[in-house]
């Protein structure tokens, strides 16, 4: 900090110059794909979709209005605009709206430049600090986003006219940054039209004050869609003042679901043991919530959310986890078993279209159900495994479930050999003995899922026995 101009005459020298923020960001962005780096950071799936519709919003400098359901990734995307910003921004000292050196707003920086001139002090602005967020709800007040009078200025002795006695919101104290509204039509009409000015003339007015600070605030909000376009929620113009409205959407395919539940996902540290995710069983995960969001059972207008896929993969682990510490194994791989666990886990985070309790296990359970029969389908073909549904005809029964220890179906594999290359197209060789009981799982479940076998269940203990 100490190699930064420390007045304004310094800074002049330096030869820094001032741009608008919206030509700040801009700058930036230019650069960033001229370098062939991403404009956002940890955000999957959006590449040939959202994140071009964000490169043309940042270059043609417009305000955005992000739409999209619960868990698209839009508060993400929006806070990390501020990377886009110069690292630190300079400021005159004391100014409580980040006043620019050159181009003063507030009576504080204007009176201070006009007593010291070149010797006026500033300061240094990090980035991170000319971000500004506001989750709108009914009770959000202009004084909230604008400002007010402060009434303890007023009781030091101050005059009402003196612009010093205004206790700024939160939008002055971001000028020069960027300001974002989460579910914007939750905010009140009469507030909404507060933001007018912001958006378009780019000024505030505070109260009956002749107070007119002339702010340089890049503006972005959410919100959800119904809300936004069906219910009448937000002013038309204030809608029209948006120059980018930005539509996102949930993962298209198993694959991204997969990897935002990688990236995401908490890893279970600390428990002394190995944990190793097959990809089948995160594809079943994943598989879920994609069926999810197709069904006519679920509500799709409040949607399902990728945060369901990413605590389904972490309740899996845990699951499978406390299975593992019970029975005194180190490795830690996930079983079908392990699915029922995610009852707890799917429940609160997805909206079932029924008035009955209990119909809502039974969605949640056949889209368990349908998820390991895709996932089956798409590893291991039924014909391939006929010699293995022989066996049963033989009167054999399988047990599965919590309580089998993994030595116990590496076991099997030696009693019936027809299990084992099915077992190996799972694993993709991996013999540790818990990926194989994973894997054997999965093969049994699917068999029963495809009639090919019977299955009687008893708590978390499973039996697979011939038709």
């Amino acid at each position: 900090m100490s190699a930064r101009p420390a007045t304004i005459g310094e800074l002049k020298a330096s030869g820094w110059t001032s741009v608008p923020v919206k030509e700040e960001i801009r700058r930036n962005a230019i650069a960033r794909i001229v370098a062939g780096q991403p404009l956002v950071e940890r955000v999957l799936g959006y590449d040939d979709t959202v994140l071009p519709q964000v490169e043309n919003a940042l270059l043609a400098g417009h305000d955005v209005i992000f739409l999209g359901e619960r868990g698209q990734a839009k508060s993400r995307i929006i806070r990390s605009l501020t990377g886009l910003l110069d690292e630190w921004l300079p400021i005159v000292a004391g100014s409580e709206i980040n006043d620019d050196p050159y181009a003063p707003v507030s009576q504080h920086a204007r009176a201070l430049i006009a007593e010291l001139g070149d010797a006026t002090p500033i300061s240094w602005v990090h980035r991170d600090d000319r971000y500004g967020e506001k989750l709108a709800t009914p009770d959000t007040s202009i004084a909230d986003l604008i400002g007010e009078v402060d009434p303890i200025k007023v009781a030091e002795g101050r005059y009402l006219s003196d612009e010093l006695v205004l206790h700024y919101g939160l939008v002055p104290r971001t000028n020069r940054g960027i300001f974002a509204i989460n579910e914007l039509p939750d905010l009140a009409e009469r507030i909404q039209v507060g933001l007018l000015n912001v958006l378009e003339e780019r000024d505030v007015q505070i109260r009956g004050f002749k107070v007119r600070l002339p702010l340089d605030v890049m503006l972005v909000a959410s919100a959800n869609p119904e809300d936004y376009t069906n219910r009448g929620r937000l002013i038309t113009p204030l809608k029209d003042r948006f120059g980018a409205q930005i539509r996102t959407h949930y993962p298209l395919d198993v694959a991204t679901e997969m990897a935002i539940t990688a990236q995401e996902a908490r890893p279970l540290d600390g428990s002394g043991v190995e944990v190793v995710v097959p990809a089948f069983m995160s594809e079943i995960v994943a598989t879920i919530s994609q069926l999810a969001r197709q069904s006519s059972h679920v509500n799709q207008r409040s949607g399902v959310s990728v945060r369901l896929t990413v605590t389904n993969q972490e309740t899996l682990v845990a699951n499978a986890t406390r299975r593992a510490l019970r029975l005194g194994e180190s490795e830690v791989v996930p079983r079908v078993s392990d699915l029922e666990a995610l009852a707890a886990s799917t429940s609160g985070k997805v909206e079932i279209d029924s008035l009955d309790d209990d119909r809502d296990g039974e969605v949640i359970e056949r889209l368990v159900r349908s998820a390991v029969l895709t996932v089956f389908r798409e590893h291991l073909h039924i014909e391939d495994l006929r010699t293995v549904t022989e066996a049963f005809d033989e009167g054999r029964v399988i047990h599965a479930g919590d309580d089998i220890a993994a030595s116990d179906y590496v076991a099997l594999l030696e009693d019936l050999p027809a299990l084992r290359e099915a077992v190996n197209t799972l694993t993709g060789g991996d013999e540790r003995p818990a990926s194989v009981a994973s894997a054997v799982e999965l093969v049994l479940e699917g068999l029963h899922l495809s009639k090919r076998l019977n299955k009687d269940a008893a708590g978390t203990r499973a039996t697979y026995r011939r038709r």
